[in-house]
């Protein structure tokens, strides 16, 4: 037999598969050729940004033609990274990583990483094995309740299947400023609806004061907006959320306020005060004022954003200090937070909010929005340290969502597996069981959009707008997205639902991916299957916290085994146009959701863009 010199995803190399916890003994093993003649084996391992150090392997049994050398170490929080490297007869060679979990002899190749986290993180596990279910406010529900104080320079619409306003100069109703009137008590009208498509999570988008449809632009952190309600519909929905077993989190966003807030004000509908107009405004150091293009520094240069100093103590303070922000909302009875731009704000500032979050509600979950790899991210010149303990639970999982996509459309199954173990590897298991597991949400295109203009040219929103799907590409999007939904209900993680996306909302990017919910014109089949596939998910412990265990990535599919005591999960996946069947490994399994058409239980047999799970 042949042995790869190492491969940090197999247990005979690596007994503790991924991340470890500070102070954690981690055994390693590396296996070389009698062939090799080797005189001495050494792990070459370094925190990230400091220098390498050596720890020599001792030889131990031999398999076959292969001797073993291992060593153990422990390690403090922080990040790392390591490689081999072995004297022989011939000279001095290392074995480094390839683009998957296997080593080789180069000496050139890459280094594994290894994360290493707090040995005290905790995340609240009453979350894992539940479902998000993202609303954008506005365009969830509208309950009919009269909207009072509402500023008379806002756009409310009519219309509530009407194409939301693309255009930004086009008079009162713009972008950003034209609004259908979706509220709090329509949220809470329609909790039955969530708790059949097994919803555990609500995800809101902002619901605090502001002076755009997407609330990004805060104006009164400690005001709901008026035409979502007040505080008593929110503390309400929160009550009776909690009747249907569902928690609700709030969108923070802390990286910057709007330009018409109370806090800045540039255009005094808040009276005389404000950092933009006072210079001895309480507000006025939260923000930077100097040789900027609009005369502050703004958040990607938008002016409509002002950027603040979130290190800024008296800042610090207003979001997490004992009348905070924070405090106030979690105390109305939201359970979590997820944070904007998460990795855009400061390490000092993430972790004084982990401790206020924590220190109001301990079991509340604190989500971040990173885009890539949350674990070895740099941005603004420095590693950043979202999951090792101090600040984040978890984060939103981009990486997953793209690569199930990649899947669905090409049938590439190898890519995705590598995506997958490599978030596996690199992420704490805890944040693992909390990822969200998203295929769409108010920042991208809308799923079934996405899969059916894969790879295809997407144009300026003026051209978005006036595009349609036509019925085969719709179709065949909706039996794609079946498959992305499958896989995104069962790998690591909380899937997670954007409103709509059940019931066959199609649109490019923004504002085209939030338009209003169908009510009464709903896709019944899609709708149907994600019901069936919630209450399925939500039966299924393994989902929780179960192993995750490759089992076939090629020829299209995609097969995999989640484990747990006392329970073992077969997910099979087919994206290709041809018929397929699979070894089962479990050599048994009752299909608990979509079609094995096999009559042999040691098969699995799928159906052209077919999908099965096996309990």
């Amino acid at each position: 037999m042949n042995y790869y010199p190492f491969d940090s995803a197999n247990k005979l190399y690596k007994p503790h598969f991924g991340a470890c916890k500070s102070g954690e003994e981690l055994l390693i093993r590396v296996a070389l050729h009698f062939d090799a003649r080797v005189q001495g084996v050494f792990l070459q391992i370094c925190e990230d940004g400091k220098e390498i150090f050596e720890v020599e392997m001792k030889p131990k049994e031999t398999i076959d033609n292969y001797r073993f050398y291992d060593c153990t170490l422990t390690l403090e929080t922080g990040l790392y990274w390591y490689k081999f490297r072995y004297t022989s007869e011939y000279g001095e060679f290392f074995v480094t990583k390839t683009e998957t979990s296997l080593g080789i002899v180069s000496n050139d190749g890459g280094a594994w990483q290894q994360t290493v986290y707090d040995k005290d993180f905790t995340v609240p596990s009453c979350f894992a094995g539940g479902i998000i279910y993202q609303i954008f406010p506005d365009r969830f529900y509208n309950s009919g309740k009269k909207k009072t104080n509402v500023p008379d320079d806002r756009f409310l619409c009519s219309d509530w299947g009407k194409q939301p306003e693309y255009r930004q100069n086009n008079g009162i109703c713009s972008l950003g400023n034209d609004y259908y009137g979706g509220d709090l008590e329509g949220i809470a009208e329609k909790l039955p609806y969530l708790s059949e498509l097994g919803v555990s999570i609500i995800y809101l988008n902002p619901i605090f004061e502001a002076h755009s449809n997407h609330r990004y632009n805060t104006a009164d952190y400690f005001k709901i907006d008026p035409i979502l309600g007040d505080e008593k519909d929110l503390v309400r929905l929160c009550k009776q959320a909690k009747k249907f077993g569902i928690s609700i989190i709030f969108d923070g966003v802390f990286s910057h306020t709007g330009d018409d807030s109370v806090y800045f004000n540039k255009y005094g509908r808040y009276g005389q005060g404000g950092a933009y107009n006072d210079m001895a405004s309480p507000y006025r150091k939260w923000y930077k004022f100097g040789s900027f293009e609009c005369g502050y520094s703004a958040w990607w240069g938008v002016p409509s954003l002002p950027e603040v100093d979130e290190n800024n103590p008296g800042f610090t303070d207003f979001i997490t200090g004992e009348n905070s922000v924070i405090s106030k909302w979690l105390s109305a009875g939201l359970d979590g937070i997820r944070l904007d731009v998460a990795d855009e704000l400061p390490d000092a500032f993430l972790e004084a909010i982990r401790k206020a979050v924590k220190r109001e509600k301990k079991d509340a979950y604190i989500l971040g929005e990173v885009w890539e790899d949350a674990s070895n991210k740099i941005s603004y010149g420095h590693r950043r340290k979202f999951l090792l303990g101090r600040q984040l639970d978890s984060v939103m999982n981009y990486p997953f969502a793209n690569g199930i996509i990649d899947y669905v459309c090409t049938g590439d199954g190898e890519k995705l597996k590598r995506t997958v173990m490599s978030v596996l590897e690199n992420y704490p298991k805890p944040s693992v069981d909390l990822l969200m597991n998203h295929i769409g949400t108010h920042d991208t295109a809308r799923a079934i959009t996405t899969i059916a203009n894969y790879g295809k040219y997407t144009g300026d929103r003026e051209w978005q707008s006036k595009q349609t799907l036509s019925e085969n590409d719709y179709a065949f999007a909706c039996l794609r997205l079946k498959i992305a939904a499958v896989l995104q209900y069962t790998l690591p993680g909380i899937p997670s639902l954007y409103y709509g996306d059940e019931a066959g909302l199609t649109g490019f990017g923004d504002p085209f991916c939030r338009g209003t919910y169908p009510w009464g014109k709903e896709n019944v089949d899609l709708l149907n299957f994600y019901k069936a596939l919630g209450q399925m998910r939500r039966k299924t412990k393994a989902f929780a916290e179960g192993a995750y265990i490759p089992v076939k990535t090629d020829e299209g599919c995609f097969v995999f085994i989640r484990e747990t005591n006392g329970e073992r999960v077969l997910v099979l996946a087919n994206a290709t146009d041809c018929e397929k069947t699979v070894e089962n490994p479990c050599k048994s399994g009752k299909t608990v959701f979509g079609e094995n058409i096999s009559d042999d239980p040691d098969f699995v047999r799928l159906k052209p863009y077919g999908y099965a799970i096996l309990v």
